[in-house]
């Protein structure tokens, strides 16, 4: 997928044309072979890298910033002293699990850089004039060719939204992680459209519905008249659609039961989005069994006066939190569910959806979380948010 970058993107096929060691790793662009002086006034060589701006997956944009990194000793004049024009920051940093930076350099023309010909050749020149000085056979254009290793990700295409904020390597703790989404209504759509975002290694949906025309107005996106005419399963609808983004989306077009629930052994997370609280009940029952972390979501509205009132809430357990779980989940028979109306709305199953995201990524270790909270409820009528079954 990298050569197909580069062959259709005319400012990083002349930087290779002119004989620059470019790649394209993740979100980012690598030049390599700089030659430089240090501070002993020798020559070494780095890497210039710098973030990756996308038009479409086969072509590059106009540069989001100016500044550009640098894995390698700070460059220096020929007589061993820095080059402070350039000097922007000398911090290590890894910008994913491949790429860690020693330093970067900001030198910003009037108008900005208009490619990444101009950007990469810019630093080029500053960085390695004094080495050509030394050195007149000291060459960044040695015209190698750096093997595609291709898109080894788990996204159809380059995940530069990572690159461009620096959140590469916080993402990626999510990397190993198998999911299951149980139920498809409109909350777990919401869950999905959210997960398919993440470099998760698996996703793994459940529901042994038909995606009716009801669910087109609860759930992300548009869907078609023609995808309603088809009258498709929703494991197999919602699969196809993001499988465009996400390689490693797995359909069970069945629902979870008793016979079936050791396929969950597997999973590292699971999302619990059912309306029944039998097959609630007895989904969460054995994840505490297994000690497979969940998140349970449930969404109730009433109409009251003319006007609709209620609140959304998830409910999360873990290996070492889950006492709480039977004064939350209840069987069929309780009269203690609150959220088993039939009333569904798009935004509330977006905003169920979003706080069972947060708190999984707060399990995961990708957001802080200072309430450690395990049941969390939002109340429509007053706007507030309440936590509780709470952890040390």
């Amino acid at each position: 997928m990298s050569q197909q970058l580069i062959n259709h993107s005319p400012d990083l096929k002349r930087l290779r044309e002119e004989g620059y060691e470019i790649e394209v790793r993740g979100g980012y662009l690598l030049i390599h072979h700089i030659p430089f002086i240090d501070q002993n006034m020798q020559i070494q060589y780095g890497i210039l890298v710098s973030t990756l701006t996308l038009s479409s997956s086969e072509q590059t944009g106009t540069p989001d910033n100016h500044v550009i990194y640098f894995i390698g000793d700070n460059p220096c004049e020929i007589d061993g002293t820095v080059i402070t024009a350039i000097q922007h920051s000398n911090t290590n940093s890894a910008l994913n699990s491949q790429v860690t930076v020693n330093r970067s350099f900001s030198n910003k023309p009037v108008a900005g850089y208009p490619n990444y010909y101009e950007k990469v050749k810019r630093y080029a020149d500053i960085i390695t004039a004094p080495a050509k000085y030394l050195d007149p056979s000291a060459t960044e254009k040695t015209f190698k060719v750096i093997p595609d290793s291709g898109n080894e990700t788990v996204f159809q295409y380059i995940d530069t939204n990572s690159s461009r904020a620096n959140i590469e390597v916080i993402n990626a703790k999510l990397e190993m992680q198998k999911i299951a989404i149980i139920g498809l209504g409109g909350t777990g759509a919401y869950i999905l459209d959210l997960v398919a975002k993440t470099p998760v290694k698996g996703i793994h949906l459940y529901d042994g519905d038909s995606f009716d025309q009801h669910n087109a107005f609860r759930s992300p996106g548009a869907a078609s008249m023609n995808d309603l005419c088809e009258n498709p399963r929703k494991v197999s609808y919602y699969q196809k659609l993001y499988s465009s983004m996400h390689k490693y989306i797995h359909a069970h077009d069945y629902y979870v039961k008793e016979e079936n629930l050791k396929e969950l052994d597997q999973m590292d997370y699971v999302f619990v989005c059912v309306d029944r609280n039998a097959a609630r009940k007895l989904i969460t029952d054995y994840l505490v069994s297994v000690g497979v972390a969940f998140s349970d979501v449930g969404l109730g509205v009433n109409v009251v006066d003319d006007k609709l009132t209620g609140a959304v809430r998830v409910t999360s357990a873990t290996r070492e939190k889950n006492d709480h779980l039977p004064l939350r989940i209840f069987s069929e028979d309780s009269d203690n569910n609150e959220y088993a109306t039939n009333i569904q709305i798009a935004e509330l199953n977006a905003l169920n959806a979003i706080f069972a995201i947060l708190k999984w990524k707060k399990i995961s270790g990708i957001y802080v979380d200072l309430e450690n909270e395990h049941h969390s409820s939002y109340s429509i009528g007053v706007s507030k948010i309440f936590n509780e079954d709470v952890t040390a």
